[in-house]
């Protein structure tokens, strides 16, 4: 544990922050805003500068954006139209073509065809 005699006092402390002070402001105001001509070198992309874009990568931009919605509507069609009431023929037929497929498959699995 340290003694009073150690520590310094809180004059002392406060002297020395004050001197510095000014050597602090001066590293924190530095290199805040870089200049125009040198180059920043790596920075995230939150803080790059906005290129403006062509007039042409907009409209080609707007191009992929309205063919990818294009092809959401359609699946999103052929989706609802999938889910519709079938008519009761195909009903019934695919409901033989199940039970035919279920009791190939019992036959399959259990141990008849030993026999």
């Amino acid at each position: 544990m340290s003694t009073p005699e150690d520590q310094p006092s809180l004059d002392d402390a406060l002297a020395r922050a004050r001197a510095a002070r000014e050597q602090m402001a001066a590293a924190l105001d530095e290199d805040q805003e870089p200049d125009v001509d040198e180059p920043a070198g790596w920075q995230p992309i939150w803080k790059r500068p906005r290129k403006p874009k062509s007039n042409a990568a907009k409209k080609a931009e707007l191009r992929k954006q309205r063919k990818r919605l294009q092809e959401v509507a359609k699946r999103s069609l052929a989706a609802r139209n999938s889910r519709r009431p079938r008519s009761r023929q195909s009903r019934i037929g695919s409901a033989a073509a199940r039970r035919d497929a279920r009791a190939l498959s019992r036959v399959r699995h259990s141990g008849a065809w030993l026999w």
